[in-house]
């Protein structure tokens, strides 16, 4: 009877021990799950500011501000992106994405109003590849 008792405990615990780590795996993958999905909102986001610094180029002549509304814009979707992937792939995305918006806005404080965003554009467009894939 002891050993019927020691073999229930045993299979209890191994139960439990089961079941601990099933729901560890489910947490981390499901933490996985929602980075990956904010990255995607977030390049998405990202996606529609470029969207509107090209058109806020196109318009410079008639509101100067929108160029650095929708910088400030990416800068801070870029914060959040940053903020929540520890993905090598991602963190690279980002800092491209980065400097190719402080190279608009130097072009921007030198004069040009109406500066080339293609690398903003190629750089949004390789973060969202990252995030997708």
């Amino acid at each position: 009877m002891a050993a019927s008792r020691r073999r229930g405990r045993l299979t209890a615990v191994a139960a439990v021990i089961a079941t601990a780590a099933l729901t560890a795996g489910l947490t981390t993958g499901c933490d996985a799950v929602n980075k990956a999905l904010d990255c995607v909102q977030t390049a998405d986001s990202i996606a529609d500011s470029v969207t509107d610094l090209q058109q806020a180029v196109e318009n410079a002549s008639n509101d100067p501000t929108q160029l650095d509304q929708s910088l400030a814009s990416i800068d801070k979707n870029l914060d959040k992106i940053g903020d929540k992937t520890d993905n090598a792939d991602v963190n690279k995305a980002v800092d491209n994405l980065n400097k190719a918006v402080d190279n608009v806005r130097t072009a921007i404080k030198n004069g040009d109003n109406t500066p080339d965003v293609s690398p903003v554009t190629d750089a949004a467009g390789e973060l969202t590849k990252v995030c997708t894939s």
